[in-house]
């Protein structure tokens, strides 16, 4: 039995946190530069696996036990967090689990899942899942799920991620605050934490302000999404929410260095990026009274550390990288030519694809069918990346010199897709940058999955 007093256990999953048993807050006392204002971090490295997805995770698995569902094996994509917390509640529960990722999350969440037992499918994907490329990390767990005695909990679509926040961050922060609580932060990721919460704060208290901090495009923090890539996820509801803040992945990793040196807060990438946007918002006056989401702590993040604050790495303390021959002799030349048509005159915003398509440019659209039902274009050809890698024609037109659009989830797989139709000898082709993420950012329109049936 559970007994807080004491701190006394009978299994590890009575630590997991709720109003009576939260995680702490802490107040920012020399980082903010604030007179009257009071800024609290809630840090979400003392839920018991080490993060804020720790409370997703349980509360996928304990709704679908509710439900009834048959829970021997999951997997999920993830960028570490909820695959850790995942992996952990399933060896409690005596279930199997795997996890899809991409290979750009830190090595030191990677080590992390496979030291815990988790059967590990690394992919080349973006740092945070989008959907996308058949080679994805979403694409890859919805074909494992379909094996039999598997089950995927999808973290992303799942209304029970933000329903664990509604049910615990909410209420630990009304009680930790005594209800004076005024502002509310969060960095997005799959948009739960901020949903979730903010939905319960305002509940109790319209006037709470509820601000929202991403990351700028082509950002390296784990576990939260550019604007862009905010576009695709089903819990992102800026309609729900105060202020919507970008910042930089410098701002981020410098204030996550002063959290630490300054503070003695034991702050990872994520954390500070949330502080530094609230910050923007957050008015420095009597009765203020804020609390800021801090994810998870540093220790997951030291080598992206190394990349964005190489000053506190001199040269002769990092080990000397290793050269391995690529398989194929050629793949680096390969690769060089795709970075280069990245950001070549054959890659088009969505406005100007939009307005290409309207005066009569096919629109080949390479994402998979499950994808499809998610959104489409209409009057697009769907044709998917491996099958055009095969030869497949159906759909394009005949005449070489014709206007082409390709098009996927984020812009990666229709760059393949300009590189094979160009060498078929197609002559006028371009592909639509940030794919069908950029096209709905832009307001252009889609069609979106039926939900006719549906209780």
């Amino acid at each position: 039995m559970a007994d807080h007093t004491t701190r006394t256990y009978d299994s590890i999953l009575e630590l997991l946190p709720d109003a009576d048993n939260p995680t702490p807050i802490v107040r920012l006392n020399k980082v903010t530069g604030f007179e009257h204002a009071q800024v609290y971090a809630k840090l979400e490295w003392y839920n018991p696996f080490g993060a804020v997805k720790d409370r997703v995770a349980a509360n996928l698995v304990r709704a679908a036990e509710e439900r009834g569902e048959e829970l021997e094996n999951l997997v999920e994509p993830t960028s570490g967090n909820t695959g850790i917390g995942l992996a952990m509640i399933a060896n409690a529960k005596g279930y199997g689990f795997s996890a899809t990722l991409s290979k750009d999350v830190p090595l030191e969440k990677r080590a992390a899942l496979r030291i815990f037992g988790t059967d590990l499918v690394e992919l080349d994907d973006d740092l945070c899942p989008l959907p996308g490329q058949p080679e994805g990390a979403m694409q890859r767990a919805e074909e494992l799920a379909e094996r039999p005695g598997w089950r995927e909990l999808n973290q992303y679509q799942n209304p029970d991620n933000p329903d664990a926040h509604f049910r615990t961050t909410g209420p630990e922060i009304w009680r930790q605050t005594g209800g004076s609580i005024t502002h509310f932060a969060a960095s997005l990721g799959t948009c739960g934490t901020i949903t979730g919460t903010g939905r319960y704060l305002k509940q109790q208290n319209p006037d709470v302000k509820v601000i929202g901090v991403h990351p700028t495009e082509g950002h390296d923090i784990p576990g939260v999404r550019s604007r862009r890539a905010l576009g695709v996820t089903e819990f992102f509801l800026p309609d729900e929410y105060d202020a919507v803040v970008e910042v930089a992945d410098a701002d981020a990793y410098h204030l996550a260095k002063r959290l630490n040196q300054e503070e003695s807060i034991i702050a990872g990438p994520s954390s500070a990026l949330a502080l530094a946007g609230a910050l923007r918002e957050i008015p420095d006056e009597p009765g203020v009274v804020a609390v800021v989401i801090f994810p998870d702590n540093v220790f997951k993040y030291t080598s992206s550390f190394q990349r964005h604050l190489p000053e506190l790495f001199p040269a002769d303390t990092l080990p000397e990288p290793q050269a391995v021959a690529p398989a194929n002799p050629f793949a680096g030349h390969l690769e060089a030519a795709f970075e280069f048509a990245k950001h070549g005159p054959d890659v088009v915003d969505a406005g100007t694809a939009a307005a290409q398509f309207d005066d009569g440019a096919v629109l080949i659209d390479v994402r998979g069918p499950a994808e499809l039902e998610r959104a489409r274009i209409a009057g697009a050809v769907n044709v998917p990346l491996p099958e055009l890698s095969q030869g497949r024609t159906d759909g394009l037109p005949t005449d070489k010199d014709a206007p082409v659009l390709t098009l996927c989830a984020a812009g990666t797989r229709s760059l393949y897709a300009l590189l094979l139709l160009k060498a078929q000898g197609y002559r006028n082709v371009k592909s639509v940058d940030g794919g069908i993420a950029a096209w709905a950012a832009a307001g252009l329109p889609t069609e979106q999955r039926s939900t006719a049936g549906v209780g």
